[in-house]
């Protein structure tokens, strides 16, 4: 009878430690959980996937059916929460993480013990990136994040470094806006890829931020964004690019003298025939009142313009200090 009461007593006891003691759990500020009930993650009402999220709208059409997941009820932050024995409690970090892209999470020791990431230029130059990605887990997609890849991290991963070593191998720089004093200026480039890479970091992190939306949607993980700061060329090809920089360097300034000496010139040009312009109305203008005032003598009468000749001429004999007179023979 003693052994029934114990082993009733202690059936009681391992009722209340395992259902109300280690079924009460907290959800942190920076998590969120996922509860399974017989290994099944509990779904949102309505049986919706991924498609219905605006997550979906960075897959291609022929992914869209490829990486269909349920929306899953997502715990908020608090507690204390309660669940049963044969419920279980899936917790991840939504907090952003930082980590260096050339991290190999199934083999450190790769690219360069994590250091330096390798790839292949258009121009056929293996260059070395370094950078940072910044993501967090994706609170729209927790399913995928937590049930439906083993590793999701090393899908993620992959993916963004298969897209960056595709991009390095085709990458080319946008053209210069068109000049239309000399339309050639406009369109001229480098055309080293590697060059390229170094003044366009901008738009090469942009691509990568735009062609990893879709990772939400496949993996449940979210880039806040990509920061390649890094783009070295090979050691043995480094002098002979330091050379060929100097030398466009120099011909690009040696150009930009002469696009400005010549515009100096052309200033000073314009200058010139403004100032002979103004000396030629200066000396016109005199003679063109004199006309318009012998015109207007002549229409007082037939005898005016002949007196005003007449007295002209008294006036210059009065300033010559000498005078000939015709004789006629």
């Amino acid at each position: 009878m003693s052994i029934v009461i114990g082993f009733g007593i202690g059936l009681i006891l391992w009722v209340v430690v395992r259902c109300f003691l280690i079924g009460i759990y907290t959800v942190d500020q920076n998590e969120r959980a996922v509860k399974t009930v017989f290994g099944r993650a509990q779904r949102v009402a309505g049986g919706k996937t991924t498609l219905d999220d605006p997550i979906a709208e960075g897959l291609r059409p022929e992914e869209r059916d490829r990486y269909v997941y349920p929306q899953v009820r997502v715990i908020p932050p608090g507690g204390p929460y309660f669940k049963k024995p044969w419920e279980k409690i899936y917790k991840i970090s939504i907090a952003t993480t930082t980590m260096n892209m050339a991290v190999d999470l199934e083999d450190p020791a790769a690219n360069h013990n994590g250091a330096l990431l390798e790839a292949v230029t258009k121009d056929q130059l293996n260059t070395g990136l370094t950078g940072q990605i910044r993501y967090r887990v994706s609170e729209a997609n927790l399913y995928a994040f937590l049930f439906a890849i083993k590793r999701p991290m090393v899908h993620v991963m992959a993916y963004f470094v298969s897209v960056l070593r595709q991009k390095i191998a085709s990458f080319e720089a946008k053209p210069l806006p068109v000049n239309a004093d000399d339309p050639e200026k406009g369109t001229a480039v480098m055309g080293i890829s590697i060059n390229d890479l170094r003044k366009n970091l901008r738009d090469l992190n942009e691509y990568m931020d735009q062609e990893c939306v879709s990772t939400q949607a496949r993996y449940g993980v979210l880039f806040d964004a990509s920061l390649i700061t890094g783009i070295d060329p090979p050691p043995e090809v480094e002098s002979a690019l330091a050379a060929i920089n100097t030398a466009y360097n120099q011909v690009s300034s040696d150009i930009s003298l002469a696009h400005a000496g010549a515009d100096q010139k052309i200033v000073q040009s314009r200058r010139a025939v403004e100032i002979e312009t103004l000396k030629a109305q200066a000396e016109v203008e005199p003679l063109r009142m004199m006309a318009l005032e012998l015109a207007d003598l002549k229409r007082q009468g037939p005898n005016v313009l002949g007196v005003y000749v007449r007295n002209v001429k008294l006036a210059l004999l009065g300033k010559a200090q000498q005078i000939f007179m015709g004789v006629r023979s």
